[in-house]
This record gives structure tokens, sequence and C-alpha cells, in this order.
């Protein structure tokens, strides 16, 4: 089955082009040209990818994925963000609310092609785990077949990539993964690529996981390790 991905952009040129390139290259394409109209499609059909414009006519794109973020059923959805915006902060904010990738205006569509390939690898193979695995350190507990995370209790709710950032962490638990490493075991990128996407992602996991928060150590100058015990 050709994966589905919804494109939503208000720019009409920019609709047309990325349609043409990603029907090329085997996806079935759906278009929105505002937030409203992408949530109800998304309500219609999921859909296995979004790519979303954040200057949208009516609901901000940052706020599209927010909602998205904050529904257990859309919770897990690769969410791209494009935008004519390329200052740090923006791309923070972006990685902050949960997005998998931001790409910026202008690019080449065989980038961003190359990119959704690397985001649908990882949302369809999050985990090499057997069916029966378990991790438990502390107060954490992974469940891996069921990719559920759970705290005192309570579980955790996290995206497809921060649960397998999660789990490459915990199934090397005390040893440091440099940032690089993470890039391309995680996200499925060629070390060299910005290593803030990881900074943020990390800061943003370790928030949600509450009482474990410091688990996730941070290794000055290297990279992050989960703590053994």
């Amino acid at each position: 089955m050709r994966e589905r991905i919804l494109l939503v952009d208000d720019e009409a040129d920019i609709v047309e082009l990325l349609e043409y390139n990603l029907r090329q290259s085997g996806y079935t394409v759906v278009t929105a040209r505002d937030g409203n109209t992408a949530l109800a499609e998304i309500r219609r059909q999921r859909p296995d990818l979004i790519l979303l414009d954040l200057n949208l006519p009516d609901v901000a794109g940052t706020e599209v994925c927010r909602r998205l973020r904050r529904d257990a059923g859309t919770s897990s959805i690769p969410i791209m963000m494009i935008t004519a915006r390329g200052e740090e902060i923006d791309r923070v904010v972006g990685f902050e609310l949960g997005a998998d990738d931001y790409i910026v205006k202008p690019f080449s569509p065989r980038e961003l092609v190359l990119r959704i390939g690397a985001v649908l690898r990882r949302a369809a193979t999050p985990t090499a785990a057997t069916p029966t695995e378990r991790i438990l350190i502390g107060l954490l507990e992974i469940d891996v077949p069921q990719h559920r995370v759970i705290v005192e209790a309570e579980e955790i709710p996290l995206t497809a990539l921060e649960f397998k950032l999660l789990y490459d962490l915990a199934s090397r638990p005390g040893r440091v993964q440099t940032r690089d490493a993470l890039l391309e075991r995680v996200w499925g990128y060629a070390p060299g690529i910005e290593t803030r996407t990881v900074d943020t992602h990390v800061k943003r996991l370790r928030e949600k996981l509450g009482a474990a928060r410091d688990y996730i150590e941070t290794v000055r100058g290297v990279g992050y390790r989960l703590r053994a015990d």
C-alpha cells in the first residue's frame, strides 16, 4: 500500500511542485490549504505523514502541531514542518512542539523526498525489539512491544520519535551516546547534520518523563546517556 502524505500549505506553486514530486516518488498525496481543513482531513482519514507549513491563513502550523500532539489518536503521526523561517529559535520551537523534522524554504524537492523517506522508516520500524522485551530502570518502565512508557504507574504519551530516542538510550544504559550517533541511529541521518535537533528532543523527552527526567544525563561536549540504575 502506498504511503499517504497530507501536504498543508497555502502557496499554490509550492503545493503543485511538491505534489508532483511526491506522486512521482510513489506517495499518495492529499492537500489542504489551511489548518482547519487539515485537521478535518486528519479526522476523516489518518495520514502516514504530514508536511505542515507554519504560515497558514487561519490556524498557525505550530498550533496545528500542538493539537495533534495532545490528542492520543494523532500524537504519533510523523510531522515535518516546512517554512520560510530559518532562524534557530523557530526550529527549536518546532522541535519542542514535537515535529519530527524541519525543512526551510527554498529547498530541493529531492532532499525533501529523501528526508520524508527517512522519517517514514523511523516511524515504521521504531525498534528491533523481541516480542517480550521490557526494560526496567528505577522508576522507568519501557514496554517495547506495546510502545508504552510508564513512570510511577503513570503512562507517558510519547511520539514515535521520542519513544525510539528513549529506547536507544535505554538499550545502552550507562554508555555515553554522541549526538552524531543518535542522529544516525534514531533519525536515520548521516553524521554532520545539525546536532541541535538531538538537544531539543532530549529536552522535550525529559519534560515528559517527570520524576524520571534526571535519568537522562548530559555529558558535556559529547552527548547523552541513560543512567544504569
